[in-house]
């Protein structure tokens, strides 16, 4: 009896020391598996990193804590913001397809779509007695379109609102919140990052120009408006402070129309004042909120447009003859001198769209909604390939955009609370 035992205490001896073995060699095992694979220093990451598209960027911040920590710090976000090259942002229909060729460009809703109205209850849910129903119709789908290589890609931000696309700025929006007249929210599509604004100036019927922009105090949210006696007021708020601030208006002469978005160049807002034969722009500059008038080189007409390209003004003109010319302000103190004459392929109803950040190119549109491109270096007009029932925004329902990662950090409103 005593040798069996002593047998079986033999046995399971050398059954501990096998297992603890086996456990030695997987460690040793794993620790040379670790050691072969080489160090890459975190700038050599982020380099990988800052060549990927956005959307892999969404996925890929979550596959370590150094990974996220690179992508979200403020020297990449920054980097990744001056490679963005820009897009045409515009709200669609949700849902709602009239014929069978417009089926593939209308977005439809799915249980993870982000729902801006949906971000405002939860970030308001405390206060608010009762959520009211809203028509899925009635939203619609936050998309935008990418134009290059002589054809259109549309892109998803996978969101929905009910408000009117305001302003753009960095990737960043400003919409309407159609839950409380007159309250605005600041979001960023690709991030759904989404905080509410004060309330500022309200008129039951007025004309009225919203624009964001980057300034050396940070992101300023510039709002001209035709007050009762018909005059235009103006007020800014510094995104991140609790209330607006009023300032000063143009005080030569009345802005007549407010139908051209405001283009940001050379530091300062710029404005056409006339749907039709303009003579000179309207400029405010930003860091000190003063208004200017600036003359244009000739009349402006009803295609004709000012743009930003490589932070300078440029106002594209159409000619006699079918001919286009691209004049250009360096500075607000200087004078437009004129840069370039297109002479083939030009149309009378071409729309000038926007110049590309990274390609000598201008992009147009016709009033049929037909897209071309000019060619600088090999001075050629082309059309681009637009995919029927893609391009819904006609009218000017459309913005100019950067998708990016910019983010804020914004002080919740201080209203104790909210009635919808």
């Amino acid at each position: 009896m005593a040798e069996k035992s002593s047998k079986a205490m033999s046995l399971l001896k050398l059954a501990e020391e096998r297992a603890s073995l086996k456990k030695k060699l997987e460690e040793g095992k794993q620790k040379q598996q670790v050691d072969s694979v080489p160090y890459l220093p975190k700038d050599c990451i982020s380099n990988i990193l800052i060549r990927l598209p956005l959307e892999s960027l969404q996925r890929s911040r979550f596959v370590c804590k150094p990974w996220y920590s690179i992508i979200y710090s403020p020297t990449f976000v920054h980097d990744n913001l001056r490679r963005a090259e820009k897009v045409l942002i515009f709200l669609s229909p949700i849902n709602r397809v009239s014929r069978r060729s417009d089926r593939d460009s209308v977005f439809r809703e799915n249980p993870n779509t982000f729902s801006v109205e949906a971000k405002i209850f939860d970030l308001k849910s405390v206060h608010v007695l009762h959520r009211p129903l809203i028509d899925p119709s009635s939203k619609y789908a936050i998309r935008y379109m990418m134009l290059a290589d002589g054809k259109t890609t549309i892109g998803e931000f996978n969101a929905t609102c009910l408000g009117k696309i305001r302003a753009s700025c960095d990737g960043l929006i400003v919409i309407d919140n159609n839950l409380k007249k007159g309250e605005l929210l600041i979001m960023n599509p690709i991030t759904h990052e989404l905080n509410l604004l004060p309330l500022g100036t309200i008129y039951p019927s007025h004309e009225e120009s919203f624009a964001l922009v980057n300034c050396t105090q940070g992101y300023k949210l510039v709002h001209l408006f035709r007050d009762e006696s018909q005059f235009i007021g103006c007020e800014v708020l510094r995104i991140g402070e609790r209330s607006w601030r009023v300032v000063d208006g143009p005080s030569f002469g009345l802005l007549k129309w407010f139908g051209y978005e405001p283009v940001f160049a050379i530091g300062a807002l710029h404005w056409v004042p006339e749907i039709d034969h303009s003579e000179y722009i309207v400029s405010m500059t930003i860091d000190d909120d003063k208004f200017h008038k600036i003359m244009l080189p000739k009349v402006s007409r009803f295609n004709d447009r000012i743009m930003e390209v490589s932070d300078r003004l440029c106002f594209v003109a159409h000619e006699e003859m079918n001919e286009i010319s691209i004049w250009m302000l360096e500075s607000l103190s200087g004078e437009w001198g004129k840069i370039y004459t297109i002479g083939v392929g030009c149309i009378r109803d071409l729309i000038p769209l926007y110049f590309p950040k990274f390609r000598w190119e201008i992009y147009f549109m016709d009033k049929d909604g037909s897209v071309f491109v000019y060619d600088f270096e090999k001075e050629q007009m082309g059309k681009v390939v637009v995919k029927k029932g893609s391009f819904p925004f006609l009218g000017g329902a459309y913005m100019i955009h950067v998708n990016s990662l910019v983010s804020l950090s914004i002080k919740e409103n201080s209203r104790d609370t909210i009635e919808y």
